[in-house]
């Protein structure tokens, strides 16, 4: 839910976006933002944590280690099968990730988005 509903914000076409973003990570992941994401810890615990916070953690944790899996893989839905184009889901999710920003100012707009995504369809990265 886009924190404008949840903080009551005044709402507008941003909240749309958010929407779409989160949309987009559970497509791509094959996770629900309800569900979270359990992941097993030192104490083999389950942690729940966001979608949201999960892809950015995954994204992060990348440009930090030198590993031989991009972090797209490491967050794709398995059920995927390698049927997919790496950089095409990369900037696929990148874009989410604009998309589900807190700040409603700092999110691309739905126009935006359609552009980022035709130029990737395009062959531009």
């Amino acid at each position: 839910m886009a924190p404008e509903w949840v903080f009551n914000l005044p709402i507008t076409s941003k909240v749309d976006v958010y929407s779409y973003g989160i949309v987009v990570l559970e497509m791509v992941t094959g996770k629900s933002t309800i569900m979270g994401v359990h992941t097993i810890g030192v104490g083999v615990e389950a942690e729940h944590r966001r979608l949201v916070t999960w892809v950015k953690e995954a994204k992060n944790r990348d440009a930090t280690t030198t590993t031989t899996t991009s972090w797209i893989e490491d967050i794709i839905d398995p059920t995927m099968d390698g049927i997919w184009d790496m950089g095409k889901v990369k900037i696929l999710v990148e874009v989410a990730l604009q998309c589900v920003e807190e700040d409603k100012d700092a999110r691309p707009t739905m126009s935006q988005v359609v552009k980022m995504l035709v130029h990737c369809e395009n062959g531009s990265p």
